[in-house]
């Protein structure tokens, strides 16, 4: 493989010469700015039920609506070598992955399982001994099912102590050699698809909001509860880092916001007050306690009771509780005034019709730099312009298609440069992580993968095939000018489907 990435990185040198007027290279970034991919434990690592590890909700969600196995997902628990040496080949500077709960301490409390740390130990190791900055999520949507069955997880207060003390296992053991921590992944969008419209774990919702028929939860109440409890779980967790580690292992803690960007549907009065709310409900119900310490007022508003309230003590350790903001951005939506206002769920005290901008679908976007720009724009004008990691973004492509996905390179292509761009103008966005390093089990739709690495899910061994993308972030992290329209003339496999794969 080394061999045919220095082929491909020559060629690409010979025909990235600056010729096109959207050419860049990394070394148009600041020094030290860092270029990543990333994966979460869930859907890469597989052996969900080896060397002691317990169902998370994804188990039982899998499991209880007969969706297609990720078991085995990419197998990574077995094959996290021959993937630490992909990364190094293709020359990332860092890597996000996540901490499964369920395989760290099975029960979501109590002792910890000595083979599940052994193998975030190595993981972590062999990313450090190959020059590759490890950036650790604690938790991406994979609650131990344990805690869900005693306690309904997010929705008590009592995960609040179960998360801090899960985290004080990582930062001991793990800490001398991660310095970048993410606490919780998405914690909006988390909370309205697990607990207001039901598609995913822990599928809570009620009627009429859910979007499935749900055995139980509230979506008028949940979402809320839900995400307040992730905010002081990860406040309590930064506060212990802060006093516990931070003075030895001079390590972040920050927080993810799932970041749509948000224009009027049209020119009128009433579309541009709907976005500004859709704006406050997306972003600034997670930006808005991490950096003031509270809610938005139009969320407390419109919500009224519904929104649970921070006592004086809990706005003391939410404000400022995140060293950086991780965006995770895909794409931009619309928002349209309506004109009858009743409260419900999420969407409904909105009182705006969000949809996707354009074309783009829940799982293949248009390509829309300039909503990075905005998101990057929006917080650095309205939250004091804090340190920001982009931990996600990516485009998806049909699993069966092709290697040679074009229209990923041409996203990426775009939307570095975008974030180029909101540096240029006063961003302190500090690191850019393309999702995801390779094709990885998704649940929303199994045909669609994000991966720079095509693999092959039907293949005992789950080959490892690059893509054109791959080549592509390989060239440009290796300091050469990139442009799209210049890769559309490198195909890896212009029309090769992957039936005999």
């Amino acid at each position: 493989m080394e061999h045919v990435l220095l082929l491909i990185t020559i060629l690409l040198c010979l025909a990235f010469s600056g010729r096109c007027i959207d050419a860049y290279s990394r070394n148009d970034f600041p020094e030290g700015f860092l270029f990543g991919s990333a994966f979460s434990a869930f859907q890469w690592e597989g052996a969900v039920d080896e060397d002691g590890r317990m169902p998370s909700i994804w188990d039982t969600y899998i499991r209880s609506n007969n969706a297609p196995s990720g078991d085995i997902a990419c197998d990574g628990y077995h094959k996290y070598k021959e993937d630490v040496r992909l990364m190094y080949d293709m020359g990332l500077d860092a890597f996000r992955l996540s901490i499964s709960w369920s395989r760290l301490i099975p029960g979501g409390r109590g002792p910890v399982n000595p083979k599940g740390l052994l193998f975030y130990k190595n993981l972590i190791d062999e990313l450090t001994r190959h020059g590759i900055e490890p950036h650790v999520t604690l938790y991406h949507n994979d609650l131990p099912q344990a805690l869900e069955d005693e306690y309904g997880g997010w929705i008590d207060r009592r995960i609040i102590d179960d998360f801090t003390a899960f985290a004080d296992i990582c930062f001991r053991e793990l800490g001398n050699k991660v310095k970048f921590w993410s606490t919780i992944n998405e914690p909006n969008m988390s909370a309205l698809g697990g607990y207001d419209l039901g598609f995913m774990p822990p599928e809570h919702c009620s009627a009429p909001f859910g979007h499935v028929n749900c055995s139980r939860g509230n979506s008028s109440t949940e979402p809320y509860i839900a995400v307040h409890n992730m905010l002081l779980a990860h406040a309590s967790t930064a506060r212990l880092y802060k006093q516990k580690y931070k003075g030895e292992q001079n390590g972040s803690v920050g927080m993810t916001c799932f970041s749509y960007w948000v224009v009027p549907f049209s020119s009128s009065k009433e579309d541009e007050m709907a976005t500004q709310i859709a704006k406050d409900f997306f972003l600034g119900w997670i930006l808005h306690p991490l950096v003031f310490g509270d809610y938005p007022d139009t969320m407390k508003r419109l919500v009224g009771k519904r929104l649970p309230s921070f006592s004086e003590e809990e706005t003391k350790v939410v404000k400022d509780s995140s060293d950086f903001i991780g965006v995770i951005h895909y794409t931009t939506m619309t928002a349209a005034h309506v004109s009858t206002f009743q409260q419900g769920d999420f969407s409904a005290d909105m009182n705006a019709l969000v949809s996707p901008f354009g074309n783009s679908t829940l799982v293949k976007y248009d390509v829309l730099p300039w909503g990075l720009e905005g998101v990057l724009a929006y917080i650095k004008e309205n939250y004091g312009n804090p340190p920001v990691y982009i931990l996600e973004n990516g485009q998806s492509t049909n699993h069966y298609s092709s290697l040679d996905d074009v229209e990923r390179v041409e996203y990426l292509q775009a939307y570095i440069g975008a974030v180029l761009d909101s540096v240029r103008n006063g961003s302190k966005t500090r690191g850019y992580f393309q999702w995801s390093f390779m094709d990885l089990y998704e649940f929303l739709d199994t045909n669609y993968t994000y991966g720079l690495y095509y693999v092959n899910f039907s293949h005992p061994e789950r080959k490892r095939s690059p893509k054109t993308s791959a080549f592509w972030y390989s060239a440009f992290l290796k300091g050469m000018i990139v442009s799209s329209q210049d890769m559309k003339n490198l195909s890896v496999s212009s029309s090769t489907g992957f039936s005999s794969q």
